[in-house]
């Protein structure tokens, strides 16, 4: 598994936008995002954190590859 990346919040919505998903909501500094049954939160922060961004990732169903192709595109 490679080491995920330290990433904004932006950079993690823009990620998950190519991977299909889309913005349903925000509340406050939360950016709740669904690709089909799969849903996810992500932090609207400077820097997400490693393990909050492992999570999102687990919530979303994604794999590390993925996301950091994702990241490239």
């Amino acid at each position: 598994m490679p080491k995920l990346p330290h990433v904004s919040g932006t950079e993690v919505q823009r990620a998950l936008e190519r991977l299909g998903f889309f913005k349903v909501r925000q509340s406050g500094s939360h950016v709740i995002m669904k690709r089909e049954s799969k849903g996810c939160v992500v932090p609207m922060h400077k820097e997400v954190k490693i393990g909050t961004l492992a999570g999102v990732l687990r919530q979303a169903d994604i794999s590390p590859e993925e996301f950091i192709e994702a990241l490239k595109g």
